[in-house]
C-alpha cells in the first residue's frame, strides 16, 4: 500500500470515528458494518428507514469489479457515480457512510481484505451485506470470516419473486417456459388481471409487437430523455489508475444515477414512449436522431443497479395505461409488463438454480474467437457495423439488436460462448451476470441446449431487412447468397442448420428449416457451403 493512498484511507476513518465521538461520547464504539454493492443503491431499503449512529456503511469502487472483464467506461462512470450520490443521499440523512474511491481501494487484494481491515479499524461486532445478485460475490462473501465478528446476510428487497421460493418455480437443468412462469406471475401478483383472467382476454400480445418503422413512424420518434451527470472526477480515476476500458463518452453522463432522475425517466417513458413501446419494440432504423433509443424506456441500468424498482416501475406504467387507455392499448402495457414482471423474474430465476455449471455450457461446442469488428464496429456488414457502433457510443442496445444481430452472428459463426459472454457483460451499461449469463448463453447462444429457450434464434439476412432499414445501404446484398456481395447472413444460416442438423432435426420448431434443406438440391447446398466456408475463412475481413 503507497503511503499516500494509506493515508486516504485513514483519514476517512478517522473522521468518522471523531465525528462519531463528538455526537455520542468516548465510550461509545461502532456496533456494525454494511456493505452497500455497486448494483444495491435501493435508499429505501429497510436498512436506512431509521439512523442508527451506531452502523456504519461503506461504499466502494473496488478494481475486482472493474478489471473482471473489460467494461464500457460509461459503464464504469455510471455505477461510480450512482455510488457516490447515494453515499451523499445517506449521509445527508444522518447515516454514517464511508466512500471509497479507487485512490482507497486500489491497493487492497479484494472486498474481503477491505472489509476485515475497516471491522478491524472500527472495531465492530457485525458485518452486515445484502445479499450478491452474482454467484462469485454470493461466494466471496460467505466465504468471509473474521474474527470477533458476526456476518449477517439479508435481502435486496428488490426483486419481485423471493429468492427463497425460486427453487418452487424453477428446478436445475430443466426447461422452465418462460410463458407459462410469466402467467404465474400475473396471478400471483394480480398484474393485468380482471379476476382469474387475463384484462383483454389474452395474456400475451407479442404477435402484435412486431412492426417495422415507416418514413412517417420516423418523424415522430421523441428525442430521448438524457442527464448531464459530470463524471469528470471519476474519469480522472480511470486514467488515473489504467482502467482498461471500451467505448466513448464525454464529461457528462446521459445515464439515470439516483432515484429522481430514474422516476424521471420512468414518467417520460409513460407518457411520451409507452403508447408505441409494444408496437415497434422489436424495430430497427439508423434513419433516426433517436435511433439508438426509440420507443424503449432505457430503465435496465437504473434497475439493476437497484435505483428503482420493478414493481415501482410497474405500477406507474400500469398507472399510464389506466389514465390513458385510449392512447396507450393493451398491446403496449403488456409488452412492456411482461419484461419486467416475465422476463427479469424470469432469467434471475433460470440464472440461480443453474448456477455455477449453467457459466460453462456450450452446447454447440463453439471455439472462434470473436471477431475484432465486435470491438471496434469496423465492418461492411451494415446491421453489425450500426449495432456494435451504437454500443460502443451509448453502452446500449436493444433487446433485437443483442439476440437477432450480434448474438445471430455470433451463433451461425460459432464464436465461443465464454468470449460472446465477456463481450456482452462488458460492453452493456445493464449487463451484471445474473441477467446477462441466462440472455446469452441461453437465449443469444443456445449454449445451455434449451433450458431458457426453445430453439436455437438463428436468421439470414432476411429477418433483419424485415425489422430494419439497415441492409438498404448496406455493402452487402440481403437477397443474394453466394455471390462475392451476397449478405453474410444468408449462407451462414445454412452452414450452421448442415453442420448442426442432426441436433436441429430433433427441435421441433427447426423441423420445417431442417426439412427445406435436405430438399434443396445438392448443388445449391454445396454453393452455399462453399460460400459459408470462404467467409468464415475470411470472417476477419467482412
Amino acid at each position: 500500500m503507497s503511503s499516500e493512498t494509506g493515508t486516504n484511507f485513514d483519514h476517512k476513518i478517522h473522521q468518522l470515528v471523531e465525528r462519531h465521538r463528538s455526537e455520542i461520547g468516548d465510550k461509545s464504539r461502532y456496533r456494525r458494518l454494511r456493505l452497500i454493492l455497486g448494483d444495491q443503491l435501493n435508499e429505501k431499503h429497510s436498512w436506512f428507514k431509521t439512523v442508527d449512529p451506531d452502523t456504519v456503511y461503506v461504499i466502494a469502487e473496488l478494481r475486482q469489479e472493474t478489471d473482471y472483464v473489460r467494461h464500457h467506461v460509461q459503464k464504469v462512470c455510471a455505477f461510480f457515480a450512482a455510488m457516490e450520490d447515494l453515499a451523499e443521499r445517506l449521509s445527508s440523512q444522518g447515516h454514517r457512510v464511508i466512500h471509497l474511491t479507487l485512490d482507497d481501494t486500489a491497493p487492497y487484494i479484494d472486498l474481503p481484505e477491505i472489509i476485515e481491515t475497516l471491522s478491524n479499524k472500527l472495531q465492530v461486532a457485525e458485518f452486515g451485506y445484502q445479499r450478491p445478485d452474482e454467484f462469485r460475490l454470493l461466494e466471496q462473501l460467505r466465504s468471509t470470516h473474521i474474527e470477533n465478528v458476526q456476518i449477517v446476510e439479508c435481502d435486496t428487497e428488490h426483486f419481485i419473486l423471493p429468492f427463497e421460493t425460486l427453487d418452487k418455480e424453477f428446478k436445475p437443468k430443466t426447461h422452465v417456459k418462460m410463458e407459462f412462469f410469466y402467467r404465474r406471475m400475473r396471478k400471483r401478483f394480480a398484474v393485468l388481471m380482471d379476476g382469474d383472467q387475463p384484462i383483454g382476454g389474452q395474456w400475451n400480445y407479442d404477435a402484435s409487437n412486431r412492426n417495422k418503422f415507416n418514413a412517417k413512424d420516423l418523424n415522430q420518434i421523441p428525442q430521448p430523455l438524457c442527464f448531464s451527470n459530470d463524471i469528470s472526477p471519476i474519469l480522472k480515476r480511470i486514467e488515473k489508475h489504467q482502467l482498461d476500458t471500451i467505448g466513448m463518452v464525454g464529461q457528462k453522463l446521459l445515464w439515470p444515477i439516483n432515484s429522481f432522475q430514474a422516476e424521471s425517466l420512468l414518467a417520460f417513458f409513460c407518457e411520451y414512449l409507452l403508447p408505441f413501446f409494444g408496437q415497434y419494440q422489436d424495430a430497427m432504423t439508423e434513419n433516426s436522431a433517436s435511433a439508438w433509443s426509440l420507443y424503449h424506456s432505457r430503465l435496465s441500468f437504473a434497475l439493476n443497479a437497484k435505483i428503482i424498482t420493478p414493481m415501482r416501475v410497474i405500477d406507474r406504467a400500469l398507472e399510464a395505461w389506466g389514465n390513458n387507455p385510449q392512447g396507450i392499448s393493451i398491446e403496449q402495457i403488456e409488452g412492456f409488463v411482461r419484461q419486467i414482471l416475465g422476463w427479469r423474474e424470469y432469467v434471475r430465476g433460470m440464472y440461480w438454480v443453474n448456477m455455477p455449471d449453467y457459466a460453462e455450457k456450450n452446447f454447440f461446442e463453439a471455439e472462434r474467437s470473436l471477431p475484432s469488428f465486435y470491438w471496434t464496429g469496423n465492418t461492411k456488414m451494415n446491421c453489425l457495423k450500426q449495432s456494435v457502433g451504437q454500443s460502443l457510443e451509448y453502452a446500449y442496445a436493444h433487446h433485437i439488436q443483442r439476440l437477432m444481430v450480434t448474438g445471430n452472428f455470433a451463433l451461425l459463426t460459432g464464436i465461443d460462448p465464454k468470449e460472446v459472454d465477456e463481450w456482452y457483460l462488458g460492453i452493456y451499461i445493464d449487463a451484471i451476470e445474473w441477467v446477462e449469463l441466462p440472455n446469452t448463453r441461453g437465449m443469444s447462444q443456445f449454449a445451455d441446449g434449451g433450458l431458457v429457450a426453445t430453439k436455437p434464434y438463428i436468421s439470414s439476412g432476411s429477418y433483419i431487412n424485415k425489422m430494419s432499414d439497415y441492409c438498404k445501404t448496406c455493402h452487402y446484398k440481403v437477397k443474394l447468397k453466394t455471390e462475392d456481395n451476397a449478405c453474410p447472413f444468408n449462407s451462414l444460416y445454412w452452414h450452421f442448420i448442415d453442420k448442426h442438423i442432426d441436433t436441429l432435426s430433433q427441435n421441433q420448431r427447426m423441423s420445417m428449416m431442417v426439412n427445406s434443406w435436405r430438399k434443396m438440391p445438392e448443388e445449391k447446398q454445396h454453393a452455399l457451403l462453399s460460400k459459408a466456408s470462404e467467409l468464415l475463412n475470411t470472417i476477419e475481413e467482412l
